[in-house]
């Protein structure tokens, strides 16, 4: 029996917050290493994207939780083709040749300061980000089922655990080997790792109540028993 097509009030509402989540935080934090000292920790060295880019891990859960794998990989899609523009435009851009007025040869220098390494960041979150939000959906979805709708904590948890593992590992080889230290390389490695899947238990009781939240107002709490996996698919 084919399943009837859902009408949903908040689907594109989410996937549109999801890609301007991903975009900025890849494009704006992604190239700057920050760092911050702790009490009893020390000086801890971060990625300034750590800030925000986990958020669109919480939006991964919100929508396989609510709607299910098959409409969290449309957004993965429409996400990774809004870094792929980014990256296209931010080439045309800095290829272009400026004015010759000094603002304007002022102006080229800071673009190509900041935006020069973006298509070695956009191939590293291309990939990063598809490999690691699949996997996220793919654990959430698999435990839901198996745990048959409980304990959302722990699926939450445990699904960005395995994505944002993924995730770190590729990005930051891929972006900026060659342009840090190896050894920054791996303490920020990290440091993004546990920054962010922290990031995910200090946000649970927000995720609980988006989810409630749109459980009830959708009337959907999706179930991936028959799913198809296939990532390269875009039939919700």
């Amino acid at each position: 029996m084919t399943r009837p097509v859902a009408q949903y009030k908040y689907y594109d509402f989410v996937m549109a917050a999801f890609v301007t989540v991903l975009l900025c935080s890849n494009l704006i934090g992604a190239a700057k290493a920050a760092e911050v000292t702790l009490p009893l920790v020390g000086t801890v060295t971060f990625g300034a994207g750590v800030l925000f880019f986990p958020i669109s891990y919480i939006f991964g859960d919100v929508l396989t939780e609510v709607y299910g794998y098959g409409r969290d990989r449309r957004v993965i899609w429409a996400g990774f083709g809004a870094l792929i523009f980014a990256g296209v435009m931010s080439a045309v851009v800095l290829s272009l040749k400026p004015a010759a007025d000094p603002f304007n040869r002022d102006y080229q220098t800071h673009l190509d300061a900041v935006f020069g390494n973006t298509p070695r960041i956009v191939l590293g979150s291309m990939i990063a980000f598809w490999c690691g939000s699949f996997v996220n959906s793919y654990v959430m979805a698999k435990m839901k089922v198996a745990m048959a709708g409980r304990q959302l904590w722990m699926r939450t948890i445990g699904s960005t655990i395995c994505g944002e593992f993924v995730d770190s590992s590729l990005f930051y080889v891929i972006a900026f080997y060659g342009i840090w230290s190896n050894q920054q390389l791996v303490t920020v490695i990290i440091a993004q790792y546990v920054l962010k899947t922290s990031w995910e238990v200090v946000m649970t009781p927000f995720t609980y109540k988006v989810v409630a939240f749109l459980k009830r107002k959708e009337n959907e709490d999706y179930y991936d028993k028959d799913t198809d996996f296939n990532p390269f698919k875009l039939k919700a």
